[in-house]
């Protein structure tokens, strides 16, 4: 098994709110992988929160990855929502957990044994799948890109019917992440990458999604950041390739199973 994962900052000065961790259980036999977005804020930080973002993704990372590494019993869903009801209870006093900018997350979980892979999306980070003949299979959650395509996506839209949807304070979320299994012949290798990383494909156009697999599988998950990174400083102000600010977190991970 070879698991290599990567995240850096956008800015150095700004906190990285991105999550990314592996469980690999002491039987060898299986194991789990957590990565988190985490919202950045509005530039008043107001989200009702005393927190911030970097401890909710902390939080809600840690408590998702020990819940699918350890519940086989629970489905990913059911593990998001537990650690979304979890996370909520550690700051319900004195966090305004109604407000809409309250700290959220996207979510890539998947999980895999011996006979099956799992796998859950949340909003726009990516999980790539590749088969045993090299086919690479993206899971997404395209609500925001759908919603992007009729104008403008606004704050309204967010965790609202007919919007799109993150990991924020309520556990019934879950039941609108993109899920789904496999068997775990079908699956080689897998990857996941947030938006900030996943700009080489959906913002630069460097390659598809199969292209983006291949520099993870061949150079690495930092190969993939720093590529990023170059093509953010040669268009700096974004008039070649317009983005809602000029780097972001970036994060990533590969693993062969």
């Amino acid at each position: 098994m070879r698991i290599e994962l990567a995240t850096h900052p956008g800015e150095p000065h700004h906190p990285n709110e991105d999550f990314v961790s592996v469980a690999l259980p002491a039987s060898g036999n299986g194991g789990a992988l957590v990565l988190l977005d985490g919202v950045t804020p509005p530039p008043d930080g107001d989200t009702g929160c005393a927190h911030g973002v970097p401890w909710f993704t902390a939080r809600l990372g840690g408590a998702l990855l020990e819940l699918a590494g350890s519940r086989r019993d629970m489905t990913l869903a059911g593990c998001l929502a537990e650690a979304v009801s979890r996370t909520a209870g550690a700051h319900r006093d004195g966090c305004d957990l109604t407000h809409r900018r309250t700290p959220q997350a996207t979510v890539v979980v998947a999980r895999w044994d011996a006979e099956r892979v799992e796998h859950l999306v949340l909003s726009d980070s990516a999980l790539l799948v590749a088969a045993p003949d090299g086919t690479v299979t993206p899971v997404l959650d395209d609500r925001i890109d759908r919603l992007a395509a009729l104008g403008p996506v606004t704050d309204a839209q967010r965790n609202a019917e007919g919007g799109f949807f993150t990991a924020a304070a309520d556990p019934a979320v879950a039941a609108r992440a993109v899920t789904g299994v496999r068997a775990r012949a079908e699956v080689r290798a897998l990857a996941a990458v947030t938006d900030g990383a996943g700009r080489w494909v959906e913002v630069f156009r460097e390659g598809d999604w199969a292209a983006c697999f291949g520099v993870l599988a061949k150079e690495g998950p930092q190969a993939l950041i720093d590529r990023v990174r170059e093509a953010e400083r040669a268009d700096p102000e974004g008039r070649a390739h317009r983005r809602g600010k000029p780097h972001d977190d970036a994060t990533a991970l590969y693993a062969e199973l």
